[in-house]
């Protein structure tokens, strides 16, 4: 599944094409994606111009001048294209098989945004004005990782006396939101921590934050922002909007590489893999400590 720079890098494609833009015309080639679509879902987005293009955890948010704000999700497997609507022309060409195109929308620029999901993981739905805060998939979200206040002292703040591992506590999303599996490992490699030691290791007995914490906060913003400019990492089904892969797999440091040596100077660890809450955790049990 996307994580927050797969989300991020596909917000950024979308941008320049469609903020601003009036949505003229919806295709829905199907009653449902993961979910059915809202009440009268295509004739609410009709006519409306996107005013903002944003971003929460990894949903996209599309800001409606109605008030409303169409709420879109990746899933596994799913994508947008851009295509310009003259004949032969495309603005961002990309190859897809057209039977799961499932959502197409068509603009006042010219340029058709189609939404692709093949595995059907991805959902559409629209929010009222007012009502991003309150929706079930938003409401429960923790802080973003990205966001200027996002620094050691919060993480201080969200895990002082945690128990839990350190690893297992930045993925619960209702304390840190977008983070994921791929970039969670990375960060705790760049950070030097082990993903086994416990969460309250980011706080002292009076709350403040400590080393570890300053180090971690360090790790993850740097390792999104990296991914981000790389156009993400593609494992299995995430592409960019104009078609091309992420490339931040090439760069991984622990994730996906079990028993291969730690690329860490004068490190002669070898990178170990365990499991934890059901998902894979690769760290150098040598300099991660």
């Amino acid at each position: 599944m996307p994580e927050l720079p797969e989300v991020e890098t596909v917000r950024l494609g979308l941008e320049p094409a469609m903020v601003g833009a009036r949505i003229d015309k919806v295709e829905l080639r199907r009653p449902d994606i993961r979910f059915p679509f809202p009440p009268r879902f295509r004739q609410r987005l009709e006519g409306r111009r996107i005013v903002k293009l944003g971003r929460r955890a990894k949903y996209l948010l599309f800001h409606l001048d109605s008030g409303e704000t169409l709420i879109a999700h990746l899933g596994m497997s799913g994508s947008f294209r851009i295509e310009d609507a003259t004949p032969g022309a495309f603005y961002h060409e990309r190859s897809k098989d057209p039977k799961h195109d499932h959502v197409l929308f068509h603009l006042d620029n010219g340029r058709v945004v189609t939404f692709n999901d093949p595995r059907r993981f991805g959902f559409m739905d629209l929010v009222g004005k007012g009502g991003l805060d309150a929706h079930p998939r938003l409401k429960d979200l923790g802080a973003e990782p990205l966001a200027a206040d996002f620094d050691a002292h919060l993480l201080a703040k969200l895990f002082q006396g945690s128990r839990a591992p350190l690893k297992s506590a930045l993925l619960d999303q209702r304390k840190i939101a977008g983070l994921g599996n791929i970039y969670v490992c990375e960060a705790l490699f760049r950070a030097g921590l082990s993903p086994l030691k416990q969460a309250g290791v980011l706080s002292d007995a009076r709350g403040r934050p400590t080393r570890a914490a300053t180090a971690v906060a360090e790790a993850i913003r740097n390792v999104l922002e990296e991914a981000i400019e790389a156009g993400g990492s593609t494992l299995r089904d995430h592409r960019q909007t104009n078609g091309e892969l992420g490339y931040f797999q090439h760069v991984f440091k622990v994730y996906d590489r079990e028993g291969q040596p730690c690329l860490r100077e004068r490190c002669r660890g070898v990178v170990a893999r365990t499991v934890q809450s059901g998902r894979s955790t690769f760290y150098c049990a040598i300099c991660q400590h």
